[in-house]
């Protein structure tokens, strides 16, 4: 049977870098193909390649579709010969309709006037043959959930006449709920014959829904492998050229004394009278990594940017950091009481992307580097150096700019602004969100070693596995509360899910 679509020795170069080096794929018709590897491993510089946004003539090799040899100088090529992709960062315009999103660039057009009525009808048929029949085209896309925009995406690279599907990281935003509408369309698409491929971090989704998986390292393909012949621990090894041991080298924590003690804390939403926070109480050690574990909603991350004095909403209660009470307004009130916080969203509010990489390590410590007010340029390059070697970050140099790193060596980067303000209390909000499992090992690495200097750590995370395998203490948050607190030996999935969604482990 001849493959859907062949990839043959393909070479990329950039400027002294080789970033895929005689790369060959092969996808069968009809099957999701997940394509695995490190952040920088080549993924989406081959998928670029392939979509046709790097042309050719721009690397070496060959792309065939269904045997046929394809030359593709743009995008529109590509999705002429049935190829869409949809990246983790939507592109989508969200102040435009569903249906102008679909047919945004082929309208259906006669005289250069649209025919609404046709788009509309058109419209219908594509949210129908991706599960969303309770929107109407004429939605503003903008008000829709992420969920529902991915939905969306799909249902624009299905009007396109799409026959192979790339989805990048699909999963990244998504809910657990979401996941698994995703999940099963793309099941539904694969007995209709339509051919995936599926980029992801997630080896339990790739374990889900792929029939063969290639690992990509280093811009070389190691290997294409059945999902039934191999396991995760093995791709992880393929991956990373090397067996990590342990996933999670959480180390025994020998806690000192209460950092941050937290008393009866609620804090209210910033435009509705409602709590999002109510009546929450606990305490954290130096030298430990403290979790706090729920649903989506749950309120996490609105109690750790209250804490660090960056959620608009009025807060009440206690804060005692080393046994005073203090009271933090605004985050340089926090970063004054040695606290720090890694967001969510490192590329909204952790990083300037447009920035190389030691102004962003030094901009919340610009006192360490300035002068009467005036940044001493040295000391910023000494600084930015410090960081790069000390949380190994794979940059060219300090004067990289950060928008062009990988997802782990960004994060890091992030980390490196925070360790240099000197925190006692390091506060990381899914601190491994979007990056590989190497890099993951390496923030795990990272913060073992903070432990073991005193550092207090709040960990927050939406991987229960990451949380029992790096946390000493876990809270349990389901709406808004507090519903149990475990110790490392006492928690478990079952446990923890139980409090998340409202059952009481105290």
């Amino acid at each position: 049977m001849t493959a859907a679509l062949e990839m043959r020795n393909i070479t990329k170069e950039f400027p002294g870098v080789k970033a895929l080096n005689d790369v060959t794929l092969t996808v069968k018709k009809g099957e999701v193909h997940a394509l695995c590897g490190e952040n920088g491993a080549g993924k989406s510089t081959l998928m670029k390649v392939l979509s046709g946004l790097y042309p050719s003539g721009s690397y070496d090799g060959q792309i065939l579709i269904n045997g046929e040899v394809k030359r593709f100088s743009s995008i529109k090529d590509a999705e002429e010969s049935g190829i869409a992709i949809i990246y983790q960062e939507l592109a989508l315009a969200k102040d435009l309709s569903i249906a102008e999103n679909l047919y945004l660039g082929k309208e259906l057009a006669r005289f250069g006037i649209i025919n609404w009525e046709r788009v509309f009808k058109e419209s219908e048929k594509w949210l129908t043959e991706v599960g969303l029949t309770d929107v109407s085209p004429e939605t503003r896309t903008g008000t829709l959930g992420i969920g529902k925009q991915q939905q969306v995406e799909i249902a624009k690279a299905l009007s396109k006449k799409a026959n192979i599907l790339i989805l990048d990281e699909p999963t990244a935003a998504l809910t657990e709920q979401e996941v698994e509408i995703l999940l099963s369309i793309l099941r539904e698409f694969k007995n209709r014959g339509v051919t995936c491929i599926y980029i992801s971090h997630k080896l339990k989704e790739v374990f889900s829904i792929a029939d063969s998986v290639t690992v990509l390292r280093d811009g070389k393909t190691i290997g294409t492998y059945d999902v039934n012949d191999i396991n995760e621990e093995q791709v992880i090894s393929l991956m990373v050229g090397r067996e990590l041991k342990e996933l999670f080298p959480r180390v025994e924590a020998v806690p000192g004394d209460v950092v941050l003690k937290v008393e009866n804390y609620t804090v209210m939403h910033p435009d509705l009278d409602r709590k999002v926070i109510d009546n929450i109480s606990f305490q954290v050690r130096q030298g430990e990594i403290f979790g706090i574990a729920g649903l989506m909603g749950a309120g996490r991350t609105e109690l750790v940017m209250s804490l660090f004095g960056s959620y608009p909403g009025a807060a009440a209660g206690r804060i005692e950091i080393e046994g005073k009470q203090v009271k933090i307004k605004h985050t340089q009130h926090a970063i004054r009481h040695g606290m720090a916080l890694v967001s969510e969203d490192r590329k909204k509010f952790g990083l300037v992307l447009g920035m190389d990489v030691k102004s962003n390590v030094t901009m919340a410590s610009l006192n360490q580097i300035a002068s009467g007010g005036v940044i001493d340029p040295n000391r910023e390059v000494i600084r930015g150096n410090e960081y790069i070697r000390s949380l190994q970050i794979k940059a060219n140099s300090v004067e990289t700019i950060v928008g062009t790193l990988s997802g782990g060596n960004q994060q890091k980067v992030v980390l490196g602004k925070w360790l240099m303000t000197k925190p006692k209390i390091l506060i990381l909000d899914e601190p491994t969100r979007g990056i590989d499992v190497g890099a993951k090992f390496e923030i795990y690495t990272i913060m073992n070693e903070l432990i073991r200097q005193g550092v207090a750590i709040i960990m927050v995370s939406s991987e229960l596995p990451e949380l029992l395998g790096m946390s000493h203490r876990i809270m349990v948050i389901a709406e808004g509360k507090r519903t149990a607190e475990f110790t490392a030996e006492e928690a478990t999935q079952q446990a923890i899910m139980t409090a998340a969604t409202g059952g009481s482990g105290l």
